[in-house]
């Protein structure tokens, strides 16, 4: 419990979310009303938070559903979706990632031990989550909220992720899963709270966050995309289903990885590459120089799982016509992006 202004302040993230720790919930409250900087500041980051509580979908009506725990989880996902006018289109797929992962938080109450994926259980991953966001919060001038690492100079950036990742996970095991959340939700409000956010002009700004060079516009679908990803590995760990993005917010995860993959495949056979949709969306990926070697056909929620490096490239549901050889290449190459 704390009384100073310097501890309530440290703490106004986590009222903000609503997970504050029972110990404080009667001291908080009482010192917004006697101290106005802190007031403001509060008020602040309540305002941000509510960018992540949508409308409720007109299917997300009582009824609608089954009472088991997977649909009303569905529901509850389905329902959490951003206010679009306060964020830009870049944004919006981080933010409604984020409200998706949040409507899955109350189901891990007792359960945050759950291996989940690598060596992480659920804490760890929402902690992985944490030192992730951090990356891209720091270049956009959102301040840290953990304590830093000590990363030798000249270290890889790999290596230093690696080892941020450890750090914050070490860290985050220390505290409360509820802290950790709370964390984890405010650095999420402060990102969509940023000016970049909300104007597509400065998100064509490119920046560096991990070693990928990617206008900040995005390094946003980068984030839901991780965001998405573990929400789904810890539903999944739960035994409940996720639903995936929405398909705007989806499209906008291929778009991104379809760009990415054909970088990295500038010089191999070239292959004509399709995701199943509304409308058949296909691209040449590799040289330019040669004819098309084969076809490869991915359903959109698998290639994006395969990028996340939830599939083998063996085993990913896929249609394959021509040289298998040339198909296999733009399958292993696309595993190879994972990092998540």
């Amino acid at each position: 419990m704390t009384n100073d202004h310097d501890g309530v302040r440290e703490l106004l993230a986590a009222w903000a979310v609503g997970a504050l720790p029972a110990a404080d919930q009667r001291t908080v409250p009482p010192h917004l009303t006697a101290c106005e900087s802190c007031a403001a500041e509060a008020d602040r980051l309540r305002d941000t938070v509510r960018l992540l509580d949508g409308e409720a979908t007109p299917d997300a009506a009582p009824g609608a559903v089954n009472g088991s725990a997977g649909a009303l989880l569905a529901l509850a996902l389905r329902a959490r979706r951003p206010r679009a006018a306060e964020i830009a289109h870049h944004a919006a797929p981080y933010a409604a990632a984020v409200a998706g992962l949040q409507a899955l938080v109350p189901e891990l109450e007792g359960r945050w031990g759950t291996p989940v994926v690598h060596d992480w259980d659920a804490h760890a991953t929402v902690a992985h989550l944490v030192a992730a966001d951090e990356h891209l919060a720091l270049r956009l001038g959102v301040g840290a909220v953990l304590p830093a690492s000590h990363i030798p100079e000249g270290t890889s950036a790999g290596d230093a992720w690696a080892r941020r990742t450890f750090d914050v996970i070490a860290h985050e095991h220390g505290r409360a899963p509820e802290e950790t959340v709370a964390t984890w939700a405010a650095q999420a409000a402060a990102l969509l709270a940023t000016p970049e956010a909300a104007d597509p002009e400065l998100a064509a700004r490119a920046v560096t966050v991990m070693g990928l060079r990617l206008p900040v516009a995005d390094h946003f679908v980068v984030r839901a995309f991780e965001a998405w990803i573990h929400t789904d590995d810890i539903g999944r760990a739960l035994g409940l289903a996720v639903p995936p993005p929405p398909d705007e917010h989806l499209w906008s995860l291929v778009r991104l990885a379809v760009r990415i993959l054909g970088l990295a495949l500038h010089d191999a056979p070239p292959v004509r590459f399709g995701v199943t949709g509304p409308t058949d969306t296909g691209w040449i990926l590799g040289t330019d120089t040669d004819p098309v070697h084969a076809e490869l056909t991915l359903d959109p929620v698998d290639f994006c799982l395969l990028v996340g490096g939830r599939y083998a490239p063996d085993e990913v549901p896929r249609t394959i016509t021509g040289d298998e050889t040339a198909a296999r290449t733009v399958l292993e190459t696309a595993a190879s992006l994972a990092w998540l």
